[in-house]
């Protein structure tokens, strides 16, 4: 469901082709959502199908190609609205490096170390990258942003990046606590000192 309110959420700014859709979705929802393309084609199909886009045939290239170009229609907004209005449900959590971390005491201390500055360095990634958008954001220099601000009217910008720069700063917020996190596991390796399980 979500992959399919990403796709509809972008499609509000303007009628895209696949191609330019799944460009969007990996530079903008994708940092929130992952989606790969064998995801993305056949949603927007089922979409369609549904009455929740239009779809219409664009050239493409100089020998007389088309390609299809998705609208979303009015029931596709009225149904973003309803997502929106509705409270998002949450499903019991999945954790694996928690259940790693449960179990650190059949590993030895280095194997446990390297675990966590595994975990520290890919928050880091997820950090930084939070914070770049945060700053393209802000700078309404982020491509998708730029595209929608285009869109709307001025009197909606500041809603619109304001809510953009939310969900950003919980990225980057849940990121440092991981790597908060991780750090404790480290102090918690070098109080233990070394040893592991033995049966």
């Amino acid at each position: 469901m979500s992959l399919r309110m990403a796709l509809l959420a972008l499609l509000t700014t303007q009628p895209m082709t696949g191609y330019d859709l799944s460009r969007q979705f990996s530079s903008s929802v994708g940092n929130v959502w992952h989606a790969a393309d064998s995801q993305i084609y056949p949603e927007l199909r089922r979409m369609h199908k549904e009455g929740l886009l239009d779809a219409e045939s664009v050239p493409w290239g100089s020998k007389g190609a088309t390609k299809t170009q998705y609208l979303i229609t009015d029931q596709g907004r009225e149904a973003v609205r309803d997502w929106q209005a509705t409270v998002q449900p949450y499903t019991p959590d999945r954790d694996p490096a928690r259940l790693k971390a449960a179990y650190f005491e059949w590993a030895d201390s280095a194997a446990v170390a390297a675990q966590l500055r595994a975990h520290i360095q890919h928050f880091e990634t997820e950090r930084a990258h939070a914070e770049q958008q945060l700053e393209a954001i802000s700078s309404r220099e982020q491509p998708t942003i730029a595209r929608r601000l285009e869109h709307y009217s001025a009197d909606d910008h500041e809603r619109i990046l304001a809510f953009k720069l939310f969900a950003y700063e919980g990225k980057r917020d849940q990121a440092q606590h991981e790597i908060d996190w991780a750090k404790r596991g480290l102090k918690l390796v070098d109080q233990l000192g070394e040893g592991r399980v033995e049966v």
